[in-house]
């Protein structure tokens, strides 16, 4: 059995985001909300995933991660926008 990787961006209500690569997506997302780590999306509150992608590679998802932080921030926000116009929080629902 392959493994999955993630790459991510979760976004505050303010707008900060966050990009981050995991191999569980729903537990690094419940980590984020609940405020389990210290550190910067604890401390900005960034809570909210708004765009995800996945691969079987961690070295693709590292890439794509490293690749992803460099870009300007209208370029990341073009790109949570063109999957997710809204901006919704895609893990909404995942936690009842």
């Amino acid at each position: 059995m392959e493994a999955t990787y993630f790459v991510y961006i979760m976004m505050s209500v303010s707008g900060t985001l966050y990009i981050g690569v995991t191999n569980n997506l729903e537990l690094r997302v419940w980590q984020h909300k609940y405020g389990t780590h210290d550190g910067f999306t604890s401390k900005y509150q960034v809570s909210k995933l708004v765009y995800f992608e996945e691969t079987n590679e961690i070295s693709s998802a590292i890439a794509r991660e490293k690749q992803l932080k460099g870009w300007t921030r209208a370029k990341k926000l073009a790109l949570v926008d063109k999957q997710n116009p809204m901006r919704d929080d895609l893990a909404s629902g995942w936690y009842k």
